[in-house]
């Protein structure tokens, strides 16, 4: 089959071959986990050297004051490592509190947003189960960008500029705001107070981070809504993962209090309405769409603390629950489903494959770019604001309340067949991330794409979470014969402007007997691939 691919854009990045491979949101980062690679370390230790290079780098994106979960898969095991470790609400606020002082949601930018960063206990877990090089090791060159300094990339420039009332008289934002100026495209900028919080974290791991003096700034920049005894508790959990079989693969994810279970949910229907296998066939699209919308509606009353959730993880994902949805889609016109509501959301994600058959899919957030901006004294980082993704509904399986942990959107997947791994793909982008990889998905299994041609291809979201309608918002490569047939049977469709960052970067790599193939997403300007 011949596509009409878009021809490329700035920042596409050229697809990677080789028996191993990185894929990630920056060019330094992939080279950070290639340099692992070379001195012998797998790819878990890449994995963590990519994702700590990206907090230094990439800011707006993730950080040590973010959260972290990741699927491995390791050679002759049939279900891969799941790891959570997001962190929970702590002891200084609950939704009563808030209520009574007449809020109704929780704002980003308040310490009441801020849970119990999960990502240095997500480090140390991974390194510890899986990890074959010192932490120290591993973080070295993250450290040295951070001394040396690095360029400043558009995403950067952008959310320094942004948020420069409010982040550069912060002492956290040191060497970020060169001379008191904000910083243009290309300027290099250094940040020595996180250099030495990583430096710490090498050699004396959680402790560095957890307790001592960068727990007492936490504490402090939270007005202790966390305290020290919420930090002294491990964030990172080894659980088991949910899956499907979908189009002759197997699915892994991570179950609520991520919702990565759409990706899976929206996918297994995907095939099971059976569309034409042309990207270009307006029921391809169609199908696509219609399989989000028959799930996206119900997950903020289903994805909080496992404990807390009204279905369990299998329950979600339970082919005779999806079998009742199935029967009530149309191929021929859009299905009315019931109204959801809107969940906002920076975010980095990763994949590793080494020479070894190990592979590592990652995640790690501040949630909205920076976070809640509010900085962490001498310690040199931000810290995130995922607990605005708790509500203040009374009774509500989500309700904010000491020692939960919040709807999280991070939603990584690695997929394998007969045990042996075949995929890694994830996304950043919010709520958008279950949408994003459903698209990817049907163009790399069900249309047979190559990872860089599906790159390419044009992506779409839906409004589930924005507004009572329903509107498909499309880059403008989606040819107007698919446009105008989509809107016949029911869909509102509206243009983008372009090339829309916020629907990735997308990092995927495919895993075929001895070769990797990993491709960037030309919707991130650092984007980079990287094998050996």
């Amino acid at each position: 089959m011949t596509l009409d691919i878009p021809a490329r854009i700035d920042g596409a990045s050229l697809t990677a071959k080789g028996r191993a491979a990185v894929v990630t949101p920056h060019a330094l980062a992939s080279q950070a986990a290639i340099d692992i690679l070379k001195k012998g370390g797998n790819a878990a230790d890449a994995a963590i050297a990519a994702n700590a290079t990206l907090g230094v780098v990439a800011p707006e994106t993730c950080g040590i004051g973010g959260d972290l979960f990741a699927l491995i898969h390791s050679p002759n095991h049939t279900t891969p490592d799941t790891l959570n470790s997001s962190g929970r609400a702590g002891s200084g606020a609950t939704a009563t509190m808030l209520r009574d002082s007449g809020l109704t949601s929780i704002p980003i930018d308040s310490p009441s947003a801020i849970t119990v960063p999960g990502c240095v206990d997500g480090w140390e877990a991974l390194a510890d189960r899986h990890g074959s090089l010192p932490l120290g090791t591993i973080l070295e060159s993250a450290i040295a960008h951070a001394t040396e300094g690095f360029a400043v990339t558009p995403e950067l420039a952008g959310s320094l500029h942004r948020f420069q009332d409010v982040l550069a008289p912060q002492t956290a934002s040191r060497g970020l705001y060169p001379g008191g100026a904000t910083p243009d495209t290309g300027d290099m900028v250094t940040r020595p107070d996180l250099a030495a919080t990583l430096a710490a974290i090498g050699q004396s791991g959680r402790s560095a981070f957890y307790a001592g003096q960068v727990a007492e700034e936490i504490v402090s920049a939270t007005r202790g809504v966390l305290r020290a005894e919420d930090l002294a508790k491990i964030q990172a959990r080894w659980i088991k993962p949910i899956s499907l079989d979908i189009m002759g693969w197997r699915g892994w994810t991570i179950p609520p209090n991520s919702q990565g279970y759409l990706t899976l949910a929206a996918a297994w229907l995907f095939e099971k309405l059976d569309p034409p296998h042309d990207p270009q066939d307006p029921a391809f699209t169609h199908a696509a769409i219609e399989a989000f919308r028959a799930v996206a509606w119900e997950r903020d009353d289903y994805v909080a603390d496992p404990r807390f959730a009204p279905l369990s993880a299998a329950e979600l994902v339970s082919t005779e629950r999806l079998a009742r949805r199935l029967d009530r889609i149309s191929m021929d016109h859009r299905t009315e489903w019931p109204t959801a509501t809107k969940a906002p959301g920076g975010t980095a994600y990763l994949c590793v494959s080494d020479a070894q058959g190990m592979g590592v899919s990652l995640i790690q957030s501040n949630f909205h770019g920076i976070g809640s901006r509010i900085g962490v004294g001498n310690s040199g980082f931000f810290l995130h604001d995922r607990g605005s993704g708790f509500t203040l509904e009374p009774g509500h399986p989500n309700e904010l309340a000491p020692g939960k942990q919040p709807l999280h959107t991070l939603s990584p997947t690695l997929w394998t067949s007969d045990s042996a791994l075949t995929m890694l793909l994830g996304t950043r982008g919010g709520h958008f991330q279950p949408q994003t990889l459903l698209q990817m998905l049907a163009y790399m299994r069900w249309a047979d794409c190559d990872p860089a041609a599906a790159q390419l291809l044009p992506r779409w979201t839906t409004s589930e979470w924005r507004d009572s309608g329903t509107t498909v918002t499309y880059e403008p490569h989606l040819d107007r014969s698919v446009v105008a047939d989509l809107g016949v049977r029911g869909h509102t469709m509206e243009a983008a402007p372009g090339w829309m960052a916020g629907w990735g970067p997308v990092s995927v790599i495919n895993v075929a007997g001895e070769v990797a193939i990993g491709a960037a997403d030309p919707r991130g300007a650092a984007t980079a691939s990287e094998s050996i």
